[in-house]
């Protein structure tokens, strides 16, 4: 919501004492020491706002440079709500700093790119023949080009889902499932495997096909007007389907659909269709965890280290479910990755637009991960697996990466995880 008057809540601001309990947790004060790349040190920048100076592009900068990732949320003992403040604020700095224009040329390709699924599609093919030629063309990039294609998965070919995946046995819920946008094109195997372990576990699944993108970049990035248009579109397909949840793979996605009725609180024409449907969302551990195993679990005998996606654990609050799920499988080995609570420099879409940072943090993140013995590293979010995967390579670890649901769908099928099907 765009708050009338002050560029954020005053009353928000004033609730940090400055007490430093965020900074060992902010991945930016972790790399760089300086405080105004801490969440106290923003704060105390928007204080500064409120009180009449203008956004400089030194202030700008210190508020992109925040990953956004909720860590000292987490962290604070006097509740402050940063996530709220830092996301005013972004409004702000898209509405009142003029970018230099490759900024916005750069901004442009992103936003009018990602959350479009069908052109997503069409960049496949030439993606695909980029990869096949290898890193010989990656060094006549533009850094910024060159760190997104980097990231890039492997180009798989998406098979639609059905409209309805009905449950296998006694049903047990009706529900809707969110297929993305990055999921639905580059990681199709973590939406089939979605779908599969819902109806194994006694659930209707309702996959729409009309659907598009729930908003979550535009929101976390300042871009209000596109995030609501956006999460009307999500309201008009997932409202009146008639389900008991809404379902999300994908943490960043979640996070975002669980605040639509903050978002479209201002739309008298979507606000209370909005605020229900946001009643409805969960994390697929989330559901999976409060209706209980229905289907039984075959021995997968893994040693599996698990990665908090920020806006899974920061943001949502859900830790011990996928937790809980991947303990519930025979034979595997889970280990906790130290650190846990620092951000591997995914978040949305700053790796493309903060590349060097992000990559410390991706080599921070692997380095940590690597450290548990694990063979495989499993996480519930897109961004997070290209991330560290990009991460681990640079460092030549041949451990392989998963999201839940794919582990999960190995065990209850009784075959070998392989999270990249041809």
């Amino acid at each position: 919501m765009v708050l009338e008057g002050p560029f954020v809540d005053p009353g928000l601001v004033s609730d940090c004492v400055h007490c430093g309990f965020c900074l060992p947790t902010c991945p930016t004060y972790v790399l760089w020491g300086e405080e105004m790349d801490s969440p106290r040190g923003r704060i105390q920048l928007m204080r500064q706002r409120l009180e009449g100076e203008p956004l400089t592009p030194s202030a700008a900068g210190h508020f992109d440079a925040c990953l956004g990732c909720m860590a000292c949320v987490t962290a604070c003992p006097s509740g402050v709500r940063y996530d709220t403040l830092i996301e005013q604020t972004r409004v702000a700095v898209e509405r009142e700093h003029p970018r230099p224009l490759p900024e916005r040329a750069l901004r442009g390709l992103v936003f009018g790119l990602f959350p479009h699924p069908r052109r997503l599609a069409l960049v496949k093919r030439p993606l695909g023949l980029y990869q096949r030629l290898g890193s010989p063309l990656l060094s006549r990039l533009p850094g910024r080009l060159a760190a997104l294609a980097a990231l890039a998965p492997p180009v798989r070919r998406s098979v639609p889902l059905p409209a309805l995946v009905p449950a296998l046995g006694p049903r047990r819920a009706v529900v809707g499932m969110l297929t993305g946008c990055v999921q639905r094109e580059f990681f199709p195997s973590v939406n089939a495997a979605t779908a599969r372990v819902l109806a194994a576990e006694g659930c209707d699944v309702v996959i729409p096909p009309s659907q598009g993108c729930c908003g979550a970049l535009s929101v976390h990035s300042g871009r209000h007007a596109e995030a609501a248009d956006f999460a009307r579109g999500i309201v008009d397909t997932f409202a009146s389907a008639g389900i008991d949840a809404l379902v999300v793979n994908a943490a960043g996605c979640g996070s975002s659909l669980k605040s639509l009725g903050e978002l479209l609180a201002d739309d008298p024409a979507y606000a209370p269709r909005a605020a229900a449907l946001a009643a409805r969302v969960t994390d697929f551990s989330e559901l999976l965890a409060d209706l209980g195993p229905a289907a039984p679990r075959h021995p997968l005998p893994l040693t599996v280290a698990y990665h908090d996606a920020c806006h899974l654990a920061h943001a949502q609050g859900v830790r011990s479910q996928p937790r809980t799920l991947l303990r519930g499988i025979p034979g595997l080995d889970l280990r906790e990755i130290p650190d846990a609570e620092i951000c591997c420099g995914s978040a949305g879409v700053y790796n493309i637009l903060n590349p060097a940072p992000a990559a410390d943090l991706a080599a921070l993140k692997a380095r940590n991960v690597l450290s548990t013995g694990a063979d495989w590293l499993v996480t519930a979010n897109p961004g997070c697996l290209m991330q560290i995967t990009a991460g681990l390579r640079t460092t030549g670890a041949t451990i392989r990466t998963a999201h839940t649901a794919q582990v999960l769908d190995a065990s209850i099928r009784g075959v070998r995880l392989n999270p990249d099907p041809a």
